[in-house]
């Protein structure tokens, strides 16, 4: 007969009741994570409800981790996702010490979740339903499981908490989740686009452009480079898995207010005589002085060739793209079909095929717009539609239709707040007009005169200029600015603007101390 001293407590302890959460937290996600390797790699539970983040932040959140986090961005959702989920699982096991019904509710809240941010996504199947759900079978087994190892019901025939058999229970758990997340992370990634990729050989197009003459950039006195090595090209997205996509199962299909639907292979593309184009991407979440601007070559074909093969109706308004994440573009028609415009179906950047963050095995590049209107990554459907039937994914979100990049200028060097000697100061950087060209840059210190600036070598209207200059500057604390002027006569506005619809506007400055 069980004495009172002999019987098991009636309450978990703080750190049992902590592991039986985090256990079954593992257990869920190791689960989700080697049945989304199987499914669709981006169905594993934790990559589907942070894309839900992504895709369902409002605006002014995106806009402020662009601005603040950069790059760092999608490193620091995952952080902040695994912490909440980390606090979810503490929750459930504290608030089950007694009793796992509290915690089974929370663990299946948590795994309907995780179903739901699967079934939001239009770049998953139905089949990959099957991902979030054992996880969330996963998590509750093991959940009660570990509760009724922990908390025997029946403290008549049980001596009560069997430490080893809990620990042995829980280095199971760790084991078996951890064996279930390789075997998944192995799976849904043996895909490699790298490969493909290198498969691919060299890309030899039959118009190349121009040679770049000796003074297209600055570089020596503080500008950028004219060409942005792959690396070092800005990258907004909203992917937070790189898509692998190989060659040969990619395809490019143009539907909708056409004459005929027409798809293309890797190889169509690939076989066609191929042009090479230098066109200046600009994101129209770059502040006044921002780096979210970059300049390449790029390799590819004519957009408006495909376009023409598949007969574009008179009544088509929008080119919705959708990249293979799900991801969505509404390009003005009339841009996308303009011969002059320059628009292309690129495949590769800077001498290489596209780098997999940029879009590998192609991109749409159509120079004069801003990136999301005019930059899809990893396209596979264009359709022609009208405004009012399709609405794409920043569209939805505030930003404005029509997305012309507005004529800027910036200072590179020197640097805001930099220390420089009393007399003559040289300052370098860049200024843009893509498809209108830019026809002077002038720079000033404090509210004195405006000075003409020495400009690079025009090498096209779609792409950046660089330009240098000299300023008196006495000692002292001051203020440089700097302004540019297109090849329309329009002369950037001093006024501040958020990017927010469609791009900022005002002139850059950087404070300078001399002494």
């Amino acid at each position: 007969m069980t004495t009172l001293q002999d019987a098991p407590p009636r309450r978990l302890s703080l750190p049992v009741a902590t592991l039986v959460g985090v256990l079954a937290l593992a257990a869920a996600l190791g689960v989700g994570h080697l049945v989304a390797g199987f499914v669709g790699y981006t169905a594993s539970p934790f990559i589907a409800v942070a894309n839900y983040v992504i895709d369902h932040s409002p605006t002014a959140v995106v806009k402020w981790a662009e601005r603040t986090l950069g790059t760092w961005d999608k490193p620091v959702l995952k952080a902040g996702l695994a912490v909440v989920l980390v606090l979810f699982a503490l929750l459930a096991g504290q608030l089950s010490r007694r009793t796992p019904r509290a915690g089974q509710i929370l663990v299946v809240v948590l795994g309907a979740a995780g179903v739901a941010a699967v079934y939001a996504r239009s770049d998953l199947g139905q089949v990959s339903l099957l991902a979030p759900v054992a996880a969330l079978v996963a998590g509750l087994a093991v959940f009660t499981w570990l509760h009724r190892i922990a908390l025997p019901p029946d403290v008549v025939h049980d001596r009560g908490f069997d430490r080893r058999k809990f620990l042995r229970a829980g280095v199971g758990v760790v084991a078996g989740s951890g064996v279930a997340a390789v075997v998944g992370q192995v799976a849904g990634t043996s895909s490699n686009a790298e490969d493909s990729r290198a498969a691919v050989g060299p890309l030899v197009p039959a118009r190349t452009a121009p040679p770049l003459p000796a003074d297209a950039d600055f570089a020596k006195l503080g500008s950028p480079p004219f060409i942005t090595p792959n690396g070092d090209f800005y990258r907004i997205d909203t992917a937070l898995v790189v898509p692998q996509i190989r060659t040969e199962d990619w395809s490019l299909k143009i539907h909708g207010l056409v004459d005929r639907e027409v798809t293309f292979s890797y190889a169509d593309i690939r076989n066609r005589p191929l042009v090479e184009r230098r066109v200046t991407l600009t994101c129209v979440s770059n502040e006044v002085g921002g780096p979210l601007i970059s300049n390449a070559s790029w390799i590819g074909v004519d957009l408006v060739d495909l376009l023409d093969e598949a007969g574009v109706q008179a009544g088509a308004e929008q080119m919705f793209a959708t990249s293979v994440d799900g991801w969505t573009c509404g390009t003005p028609a009339n841009v996308a079909l303009d011969p002059q415009r320059g628009a292309m179906l690129a495949i590769g950047m800077n001498g290489e095929p596209l780098p997999v963050e940029h879009g590998f095995p192609a991109r749409i590049v159509i120079p004069g717009l801003y990136g999301y209107v005019s930059a899809t990554k990893w396209v596979q459907s264009l359709e022609f539609t009208k405004w009012s039937d399709r609405q794409a994914y920043w569209l939805s979100r505030g930003w404005s239709e029509q997305a012309p990049i507005k004529t800027e200028s910036r200072i590179d060097t020197p640097s805001g707040f930099a220390r420089v000697p009393a007399g003559k100061v040289r300052l370098a950087g860049t200024a843009w007009a893509q498809h209108t060209g830019i026809a002077k840059v002038e720079v000033r210190l404090d509210q004195g005169a405006w000075v003409p600036a020495t400009l690079s070598a025009e090498v096209s209207k779609d792409t950046w200029r660089m330009w240098w200059a000299e300023l008196d500057v006495p000692k002292g604390t001051h203020q440089a600015f700097v302004r540019a002027t297109d090849q329309d006569g329009y002369t950037q506005t001093e006024n501040r603007a958020d990017p927010v619809p469609d791009g900022a506007t005002g002139w850059h400055s950087v404070s300078l101390d001399a002494s």
